[in-house]
C-alpha cells in the first residue's frame, strides 16, 4: 500500500506538498526529517511534516521523492514546534521557517550526523624531504606547512580555502593521503567541569541575582536590568557555573559580530569547555561544524548572533541574551523573526530559564517586567572600582565647529589625551560627507533609485548610496549646473579620521566602521591594537558603542546627536536614549573617571533634559506611559504591511485591498496605505499599511482570517509584499 509524505518547502506559498515515498521502505520518515524532491523543473530540500496513507491529488499529479536524507529529524521536537509555532505568529510558509532554523549547509543536503570524518596527513616521505622540497610550488608547500602542525579534516581543508590543485599535487607525489576516522563526540566536560581563571568576587546586587537565577526550577524569564559596567557578564558566568555543573549546555545570543571576540575569550578564559561560535562571517561548513558540536552535546557553550538561536542544544541548560534591546535581533530580510521573542518561547519549550540581559531594556521587555510575566533584577552599581561618569551638554548653537567639533570638545580632548587616556568620538556616518554639494548652484547629489543623497567615500574616490548599494566615481561636474565647485556637505567618520590627524599629530587615530572592517579578523585586529594602547583617539558609529570595555577610555564626545532626536518612527526617543546611554557606558569603565560631553543645537530638548538628569530607566518608564496614551507598542500590537511597485498606484491598491478586509471595530486600528518614511528606494515606490489591535489575540485571529484571500488578490502579482509582526523600524 502506498504512503505519502506531507512536505514543507521553502518558498512562500502558505501550504503544503504531498509526494509517494518509494516502495519497502524499512520505516517511515518522522516529521523533521529532510526529503530532496522535484518541485516544477527543479529540485528542493523540504521537510516531512506528516505521513498518510493517502493523498487527494489525482494519480497524476503525484510525484515520488527523489531522496530520504536523513535518518532521524534534522531539529530536536522544541526546535521543531517553535519553527511551527514562528511560522503561524509571523505569518509565513512552515517551508521558510523551518529551512531559516537549518544552517546553509544543511539546505543544501549536507549530513547532519556524519558517522566518520575524512583527516589529511602527511606521509613519512613528505616529513622526510621538508617543506624546502616545495619551493617552486607555493601552494603546496603552504598546504604542507598547515599539515605539518598536525592532521587536519577535509571540511576544515575546505573553510580554510585552501588550493584543491595543491591538494592533489600532494596526493600525487604520494606525501599525502586520506584517513577516514569514525567521529565519536567527546562529552567529558558533564562530568567534570574545569575552571580556567577563577571568578571574581561578586558585589551584594550581582550576587542576589546569581542567586534568583539559580534558583529558578524549569522555565523563567528574567530581566536583568543593569546599568553599563556593573558587571552583567560576570552574572552570567556565575549562573553558568551551575548550569555546566550539572551537565547541561548554555546558548549565549549576542547582537553584534564585533561583541563576539571579547566575549567568547571571556567565557573560554572561565571555563576549559569546548564554546561553539555561530556567526554570519564564517563559511557554511564552519557554521555546520559549531551546529553539530551543539546537537551531539560537545560544545557545552554556544555563542552567535541571530540565527544561532536555531543551533540545537543536546542538554539544554539556559538562554542568555545580552544587550536585549538591540534591534539585530530582530530579522528585517526575508522572514522577520525577533531572536528575543523566540528564544523566550524555545525556553519555554524545553523548560530552562532564559535571561534577557540591558542597560538599556526595550520598552516590550520593561512592560513584562513591569506587569509581572517576567522576573526583575537590578544592578545599579558600578561593578569594581569603577566610578560614575560625569555628563555634559555642549550647546553648539552660534559655535564655530572644526569638522562637527566645538572648541570646548577640543579643549577637553587635549586634557584626556594628555593625561595619557584614550578618547572615544562618536558620530553614526560613515564615508567622507552624507552628501555631495555644488558650491555655485547648490544642487545636491541625489541617487537615481532612491529618495536619498550619495554619500561621498573620498579614500575610495567614489559617491555610493547607502540604501541600494549605487555608486559612481566622484563626478569632476556638477550634475545640475556643470560647475567643477564640488564639496562634501555635512561630516562624515573618514573625515573626522582626517581631520583629527592633522588636529592631533601625536596622538594615533583608529577609525572603526563597517568601511574599515570589511575585511574577516579587521575588527578583531583594530580592537585589539585599542586594548595594546596602540591608539590613543577611537571615530567610530554603533559599532563601537555597544558592549566593547575599553578601560582607558575616559572622554566620550557624541559629536551629532540632533538627527535622532526627530524622526518619523515612533521609536526614535527609545532607540536615541539607548544609544546614548550604550556609547556613555564606554567611559570610565576601569579606575578612572569618565566624562561624556554631547554637542547639540537642542540643549532644551526635554528627552536629552530627562536622560542625563534621571538616566534611562525612568526616561524608559515614562516612554511606557506616553505610548499607552498614544495607542503604540508595546501597549497596542502592531502588523506592518508592506508593499513595492514600480508603479505607486499598483502597491497603494494592494494595501487599500487590505485595509477594505481588516476589521475596524473597537479594539482595532488601521492606518494607511500611506508612503514609507523613505518613499523611493531601489527604484521602486514603497507604501506601508499599519493595523494596530489592543489584543495579540485578536490580531492574530484577525490576520490568519483574511491571509488566504490577500494571497488571492490579483494586486498581489503586480508589487511584491510582506508583512511585518511587531515591526522594528518603519524606514
Amino acid at each position: 500500500m502506498p504512503h505519502f509524505v506531507e512536505v514543507a518547502l521553502p518558498v512562500p506559498m502558505r501550504r503544503s506538498y504531498s509526494y509517494r515515498l518509494p516502495p519497502g521502505l524499512a520505516a517511515m520518515p518522522q516529521p523533521g526529517v529532510r526529503v530532496r524532491v522535484p518541485f516544477g523543473r527543479q529540485q528542493l530540500i523540504g521537510l516531512v511534516t506528516g505521513v498518510s496513507d493517502s493523498c487527494t491529488l489525482a494519480e497524476s499529479q503525484i510525484r515520488d521523492i527523489i531522496e530520504i536524507i536523513d535518518e532521524e529529524p534534522a531539529l530536536p521536537t522544541s526546535l521543531y514546534k517553535l519553527t511551527l509555532w514562528a511560522a503561524r505568529y509571523y505569518f509565513c510558509s512552515q517551508g521558510q521557517m523551518l529551512t531559516q532554523a537549518l544552517p546553509v549547509a544543511l539546505r543544501k543536503g549536507a549530513d547532519a550526523a556524519p558517522k566518520t570524518r575524512t583527516l589529511l596527513k602527511l606521509t613519512q616521505k613528505a616529513i622526510d624531504a621538508g617543506l624546502d622540497a616545495l619551493k617552486r610550488a607555493p601552494a603546496q608547500q603552504k598546504l604542507a606547512a598547515q599539515l605539518l602542525q598536525g592532521p587536519m579534516s577535509l571540511d576544515e581543508f575546505n573553510t580554510l580555502e585552501l588550493s584543491k590543485a595543491a591538494l592533489k599535487g600532494l596526493e600525487d607525489k604520494g606525501w599525502l593521503e586520506r584517513d577516514e576516522v569514525v567521529v565519536a563526540s567527546n562529552l567529558e566536560w558533564r562530568d567534570t567541569l574545569e575552571l580556567g581563571e577563577a571568578p571574581h568576587k561578586l558585589n551584594k546586587e550581582q550576587a542576589i541575582a546569581v542567586a534568583a537565577i539559580n534558583g529558578a526550577a524549569g522555565f523563567e524569564c528574567t530581566l536583568l536590568e543593569g546599568i553599563t559596567g556593573s558587571g552583567k557578564t560576570e552574572v552570567y558566568l556565575a549562573a553558568l557555573e551551575k548550569v555546566l555543573g550539572e551537565g547541561k549546555q548554555a546558548l549565549i545570543l549576542v547582537p553584534e559580530i564585533g561583541l563576539t571576540p571579547q566575549t567568547i575569550d571571556r567565557f573560554r578564559r572561565r571555563f576549559k569547555v569546548e564554546v561553539a561560535v555561530i556567526h554570519s562571517n564564517l563559511t557554511d561548513n564552519q557554521r555546520l561544524d559549531a551546529w553539530r558540536a551543539g546537537r551531539s552535546g560537545e560544545a557545552a557553550i554556544i555563542i552567535g548572533t541571530r540565527s544561532a538561536l536555531f543551533t540545537p542544544m543536546a542538554y539544554p541548560g539556559i538562554i542568555i541574551l545580552d544587550e536585549e534591546h538591540d534591534s539585530s535581533f530582530k530579522q528585517q530580510e526575508g522572514v522577520g523573526y525577533h531572536a528575543r521573542d523566540l528564544a523566550v518561547m524555545r525556553a519555554s519549550l524545553e523548560d530552562i530559564p532564559v535571561i534577557l540581559g540591558s542597560a538599556t531594556p526595550s520598552l516590550e521587555s520593561l512592560q513584562n517586567a513591569l506587569s509581572g510575566r517576567y522576573r526583575h533584577l537590578h544592578l545599579g552599581e558600578r561593578a569594581g572600582n569603577a566610578k560614575k561618569v560625569r555628563q555634559g551638554i555642549i550647546d553648539i548653537r552660534n559655535q564655530p565647529l572644526k569638522a562637527g567639533m566645538s572648541a570646548a570638545l577640543l579643549n577637553e580632548m587635549r586634557l584626556h589625551l594628555d593625561a595619557g587616556n584614550q578618547v572615544l568620538l562618536f558620530l553614526n556616518r560613515r564615508g567622507f560627507a552624507p552628501a555631495l554639494l555644488c558650491h555655485e548652484c547648490g544642487h545636491l547629489h541625489e541617487c537615481d533609485r532612491c529618495d536619498a543623497f550619495f554619500t561621498v567615500h573620498q579614500k575610495l574616490g567614489e559617491i555610493r548610496c547607502h540604501h541600494c548599494g549605487n555608486q559612481y566615481a566622484i563626478p569632476a561636474q556638477c550634475h545640475n549646473c556643470g560647475s567643477t565647485m564640488l564639496m562634501g556637505h555635512g561630516i562624515g567618520t573618514e573625515q573626522l579620521e582626517q581631520v583629527l590627524k592633522a588636529e592631533f599629530p601625536k596622538y594615533p587615530v583608529v577609525r572603526i566602521d563597517r568601511d574599515t572592517t570589511r575585511l574577516k579578523g579587521s575588527l578583531e585586529q583594530h580592537l585589539a591594537a585599542i586594548h595594546r594602547g596602540d591608539y590613543r583617539i577611537l571615530v567610530g558609529t554603533q559599532m563601537l558603542a555597544k558592549g566593547h570595555h575599553f578601560p582607558d577610555v575616559t572622554l566620550v564626545g557624541l559629536l551629532d546627536v540632533d538627527g535622532a532626536l526627530f524622526s518619523a518612527d515612533f521609536r526614535a526617543p527609545e532607540r536615541f536614549g539607548q544609544l546614548y546611554t550604550q556609547v556613555a557606558g564606554r567611559a570610565g569603565r576601569a579606575a578612572k573617571p569618565g566624562t561624556v560631553l554631547l554637542q547639540t543645537h537642542q540643549s532644551d530638548n526635554p528627552i536629552l533634559r530627562e536622560l542625563m538628569h534621571k538616566g534611562y530607566g525612568e526616561f524608559a518608564r515614562n516612554q511606557l506611559s506616553e505610548r499607552k496614551q498614544a495607542a503604540l507598542p508595546p501597549a497596542w500590537h502592531m502588523v506592518l504591511a508592506r508593499a513595492e511597485a514600480h508603479n505607486a498606484a499598483d502597491a497603494d491598491a494592494f494595501l487599500a485591498a487590505i485595509a477594505a478586509m481588516l476589521p475596524k471595530d473597537r479594539g482595532f486600528e488601521v492606518i494607511g496605505p500611506l508612503p514609507a518614511p523613505m518613499d523611493r528606494k531601489a527604484g521602486k515606490h514603497r507604501r506601508q499599511l499599519m493595523f494596530q489591535a489592543d489584543n495579540r489575540q485578536g490580531l492574530q485571529q484577525a490576520l490568519e482570517a483574511i491571509l488566504p484571500a490577500i494571497d488571492a488578490l490579483p494586486e498581489a502579482k503586480r508589487c511584491r509584499w510582506s508583512l511585518d509582526r511587531d515591526p522594528q523600524d518603519l524606514l
